[in-house]
């Protein structure tokens, strides 16, 4: 399983956030939600993303951005146009003196704005919630990115604006899986780019060495791998492979191995009912109590008291 496949395998969307929003210039949301990622798939019109810090990006028709949180950051027709919707988290709307909107800006199934066919129709997916595995890949995303017509064509722009304001019996599901593919889309063109900066552990992926590693690693994380098991797969030394690995990914293979279990627990504490017996079988720890060690070590909080938090 590679970074990118366990974004989906891991931590998927459960009931995102999607709409089709309208608008008529002037227009200007600030956002202030805290989510941990949202894209902005631009239909028609002009956009303006203003981050509090950073670059502003200008989007026409076919472009995406992705947003990552929890920074705040305003959309609007020009910069200097007033916000005059507040997005806070849960999707909460208010004036931008913090009074209720109270629904004055929905306009249908999934559509919110000024008009349904406004000026700049934009659709919107966002993630409410940080899944540990795909923070491995998120962390390796600036604060703000674009992806323009010249660099992707995203052959799910039309079905994403057919279905989003579809009401149909399992639609939440469809959307979810859809903005997953959009963002696996997204994610697998910016770190093609020249400008992207992905992280180290993403480019070790092309390392004939370290590759097959990383995979082992991530296909099976329950093994009981050592760096001796590890470097005779790779037709390494141990030492060999220890050099290398660090030299790559930034860390050793022990070190990103006991990082990828947590993850995963923490994903399978946060998404089912397991006992953590069966997600310490699940991920690699002899014992709960090993388990709740380490990932106490780690987070900062016990496995219940996470899962207790993500509930």
């Amino acid at each position: 399983m590679d970074a990118l496949t366990g974004l989906l395998e891991g931590p998927r969307a459960r009931g995102a956030f999607m709409i089709r929003a309208g608008f008529d210039p002037p227009w200007a949301v600030r956002v202030e939600d805290r989510a941990p990622l949202t894209v902005m798939l631009l239909v028609r019109g002009e956009a303006w993303i203003v981050p509090d810090e950073g670059e502003r990006l200008l989007l026409r028709p076919g472009d995406l951005a992705v947003a990552r949180g929890p920074g705040p950051y305003t959309c609007a027709d020009d910069p200097d146009t007033a916000p005059q919707a507040l997005i806070l988290p849960g999707g909460a709307c208010h004036h931008p003196d913090g009074r209720p909107l109270n629904g004055v800006m929905d306009l249908g199934v999934r559509t919110w704005g000024d008009r349904p066919d406004g000026e700049t129709v934009m659709l919107i997916g966002t993630y409410r919630m940080r899944g540990e595995i795909g923070g491995r890949l998120l962390d390796g995303l600036p604060p703000l990115l674009s992806l323009t017509t010249d660099m992707w064509d995203c052959p799910l722009t039309p079905v994403l604006a057919q279905e989003v304001v579809r009401d149909a019996p399992g639609q939440e599901v469809v959307l979810d899986r859809l903005l997953d593919l959009l963002v696996i889309a997204a994610l697998r063109a910016w770190f093609a780019r020249p400008e992207a900066a992905p992280p180290a552990w993403y480019m070790a992926r092309a390392d004939p060495v370290v590759g097959p590693v990383l995979r082992l690693l991530q296909d099976d994380p329950a093994h009981p791998w050592t760096v001796a098991a590890l470097a005779a797969k790779a037709g390494v030394s141990r030492a060999a492979l220890a050099r290398r690995f660090t030299e790559r990914v930034g860390e050793p293979p022990m070190t990103y191995l006991t990082g990828w279990r947590l993850a995963l627990a923490a994903d399978r504490l946060r998404d089912s009912d397991d006992t953590l017996g069966a997600i310490a079988r699940r991920v690699g720890y002899g014992s709960a109590f090993a388990l709740s060690t380490a990932f106490k070590r780690a987070y900062g909080v016990s496995p219940q008291e996470w899962r207790t938090g993500a509930a």
